[in-house]
């Protein structure tokens, strides 16, 4: 028998995958960071963050910190205010909401 992914399981792996790479990136920014105890170094840091490689990134990062935060409320929702019944509506929300604040950083950041 094949175990079928409901929409749920797809909001909870989503929202795993999105806490790993956010405790992947903090580990990766406190190493950058602490390194830097003058100003001189951090202006030849933030020099190298104006990449456009790295703004990319930097815009990937923010719709991997917002799709976990929003699911965190819908989460909350879940949990306390008896919104099982609404899982899929709330997941859907969380999607479409994610793409429509990454599609707005994306205007602010690159144009």
């Amino acid at each position: 028998m094949r175990y079928v992914k409901h929409y749920g399981t797809w909001g909870y792996i989503l929202h795993r995958l999105s806490g790993l790479a956010l405790t992947g990136y903090i580990l990766i920014h406190i190493y950058l960071v602490s390194g830097l105890h003058n100003r001189p170094a951090w202006q030849s840091e933030m020099e190298i963050f104006r990449h456009p490689l790295l703004v990319v990134l930097e815009w990937c990062l923010f719709s991997v910190v917002v799709y976990h935060a929003l699911n965190g409320l819908r989460i909350f929702i879940i949990d306390y205010f008896n919104g099982a019944r609404y899982q899929k509506q709330l997941l859907s929300a969380v999607l479409v909401l994610s793409v429509i604040l990454f599609a707005a950083m994306g205007a602010v950041m690159f144009i």
